[in-house]
């Protein structure tokens, strides 16, 4: 009783204090009210951002521990499937030579393995040191040979790899990069893959070598994230995640869906957006090849400024799906991201916050880590991660940048103008 009469007075002399004070006083009383009531929101959002993000974070582990590593020794090959490997290459003087050596050194039978190069309309030598390749089954395609003069394209890549599909005998399409090397079973290993059920489109392993800055680590772990969701969301039935540098599909099923048809006008996306409309007309033709002879390594940007219109470039599909599990996927990664770099600025005018930012750091970090401790295993790369929590300050802002300029900005790719 003594308590409530206590409280009770305390009550009412804040009363007699607001009512007593001054016009100006009871506005900064107001302002003050209004801050923390905003703050107790903003608070409570991240809160339920973080809970969210955590939760899909646990179901990609949880999909990505569920693909099995691929038996390849129990499939034998059929010796039927002709295979064209297409790689289309624009200023790649300085690669192409190792990864027509990679291509042409495969354990496959040559008789059914056919290579094709496609010629971007380079400026420098790729031509020639695709032409005097002592090979006889790397083909050269010009694609400016193919194209009306003059023509206008946003998606380059899209053509070169449809002109070489119109142009080739395989039956099983296998693309990568020109600046791409793999093991010699390669091309068996996603053959016996290919052969060992009634699939369609095959997502395989890339992985970054020559990690030998802090900027081409930072690279590798954001993209063996993305390799560790490629694996789960396939396993999971939602696949929609793939990298052009290490894909198969059949040829007549690219056919059957359109090919690059109503996706030829955006720059990006001959990998993740071909692969949703393989989805959607073979749902249950999607696969992940999870094997260590199936993974392409690629080299990482040299720049921070290649690095960052390569991602521009990949963020500006994210909003040409029509699959909505996928937009809402994306909009929370964003969105928790964005807070976070929202919250970083808000603790400059409440410096009492930064503990609370930094345990959310710390936080992201470790539930990031749950899922990519074991995707970095499986590529051998797990001596990188001592790197992933001061990575985590440059990686959320380049979240939010690189998603902002590929929906609303441009970006230079290949020495072009891209919007």
């Amino acid at each position: 009783m003594l308590l409530r009469k206590k409280k009770r007075s305390s009550s009412a002399l804040q009363a007699r204090c607001v009512k007593g004070a001054s016009s100006r006083q009871r506005y900064w009383l107001g302002i003050d009210g209004f801050k923390k009531t905003t703050m107790d929101v903003w608070l409570w959002l991240i809160v339920v951002l973080a809970i969210a993000y955590t939760f899909l974070i646990i179901v990609y582990r949880y999909g990505w521990t569920q693909t099995l590593l691929f038996d390849s020794e129990a499939i034998p090959l059929s010796g039927k499937t002709k295979v064209s490997i297409l790689i289309p290459a624009r200023n790649e003087e300085g690669n192409i030579l190792h990864c027509l050596d990679a291509v042409s050194a495969q354990s496959y039978p040559a008789h059914l393995l056919e290579i094709i190069v496609i010629n971007d309309h380079s400026t420098d030598d790729t031509a020639g040191v695709v032409a005097r390749y002592a090979a006889g089954n790397v083909r050269l395609i010009n694609l400016a040979d193919h194209l009306p003069e003059n023509a206008k394209l946003n998606a380059y890549k899209k053509k070169a790899i449809e002109t070489a599909i119109g142009l080739c005998s395989g039956d099983l399409i296998l693309t990568t990069d020109a600046d791409c090397v793999m093991n010699r079973d390669w091309v068996s290993t996603v053959v016996k893959y290919y052969e060992s059920g009634n699939i369609k489109f095959i997502a395989a392993p890339v992985a970054f070598h020559k990690e030998d800055t802090f900027l081409k680590v930072f690279q590798s772990l954001d993209f063996m994230t993305m390799q560790g969701i490629t694996g789960a969301t396939a396993f999971l039935k939602c696949g929609t995640m793939c990298n052009g540098a290490n894909l198969a599909y059949e040829r007549q099923a690219f056919l059957d869906v359109g090919g690059f048809q109503g996706i030829d006008c955006i720059a990006s996306g001959d990998d993740m957006l071909l692969m949703y409309k393989m989805y959607k007309a073979f749902p249950c033709g999607i696969g992940f090849l999870r094997h260590p002879d199936a993974v392409v390594r690629t080299l990482p940007m040299d720049s921070w400024r290649s690095f960052m219109h390569q991602r521009i470039r990949w963020a500006s599909k994210a909003d040409k799906y029509d699959d909505k599990r996928l937009t809402a996927v994306l909009a929370l990664v964003y969105i928790w991201n964005a807070a976070l770099l929202v919250f970083f600025f808000v603790c400059f005018f409440h410096p009492s916050l930064w503990i609370i930012w930094l345990l959310l750091i710390v936080y992201k970090t470790v539930v990031e880590l749950f899922l990519l401790y074991p995707v970095a295993r499986f590529f051998g790369k797990a001596r990188l991660l001592w790197l992933f929590f001061p990575s985590q300050f440059l990686h959320i802002p380049y979240i939010v940048i690189s998603g902002w300029l590929g929906k609303f900005g441009s970006y230079q790719w290949k020495n072009r103008q891209v919007k």
